[in-house]
């Protein structure tokens, strides 16, 4: 598994996380930067996780809004959790993140979806970040 992918895997505990326990997104990203202190052989995957997180967080209305626009007839309230928070990585990384190919966002969003979620999240998720990629 590579860095970015383990990076995706950690940003989506930390929102995870954070919208189940009803917290700020960023308490928990300071709680996890704390723990990812002292794990130096995953610095790799901090960096891009935080970066991911803090993207989210810089940008949170306008993600939300696309994915709200996108997700037809699905409100975001009453998606599951995991698919909010994967679907918030990849816009994140469909709108801010130049680095990454949209497929690739899209794929890997998808794939953490089918490991993570209900057997319906993965053509969910796709739908949605499809339907944005093309309005960008």
């Amino acid at each position: 598994m590579g860095a970015r992918t383990k990076a995706r895997k950690r940003a989506l505990d930390i929102l995870f996380s954070a919208d189940v326990r009803g917290d700020e997104v960023s308490v928990t990203l300071a709680a996890e930067a704390k723990r990812a202190a002292s794990e130096p052989a995953r610095e790799a995957s901090w960096l891009y996780a935080r970066e991911v997180v803090d993207g989210i967080i810089d940008h949170r209305d306008e993600i939300d809004e696309q994915i709200t626009t996108h997700s037809r007839d699905w409100k975001l309230e009453r998606m599951p959790a995991v698919d909010r928070a994967l679907l918030r990585i990849g816009v994140w990384e469909i709108l801010y993140n130049d680095e990454v190919p949209t497929a690739v966002a899209i794929d890997e969003a998808v794939e953490l979806a089918k490991e993570f979620s209900t057997d319906d999240s993965g053509a969910f998720v796709h739908g949605v970040l499809a339907r944005v990629a093309r309005a960008v």
